[in-house]
């Protein structure tokens, strides 16, 4: 009783996360988990400030840019 309990809590915080993190659009959380790969990655070098400033807000926006223009199209 207990173990089924448990295991409903456990499914419904995962499919929250899910929701919360992937949603609608799963290929806008994949670029920006490569996004912060690669950040951290030049970070490991003399690049962090290279890193931090210029190339994860290209991402970011350019990621919400690609989602903004296809939610138009399929309209």
């Amino acid at each position: 009783m207990i173990a089924a309990r448990l295991l409903r809590a456990v499914a419904a915080f995962g499919r929250f996360w899910w929701d919360f993190l992937i949603g609608d659009t799963p290929e806008i959380f994949v670029v920006i988990v490569l996004a912060l790969v690669v950040v951290g990655w030049l970070s490991l070098g003399a690049h962090a400030a290279l890193a931090a400033g210029i190339v994860l807000p290209i991402v970011a926006v350019g990621a919400l840019v690609h989602s903004l223009l296809r939610a138009t199209r399929s309209r």
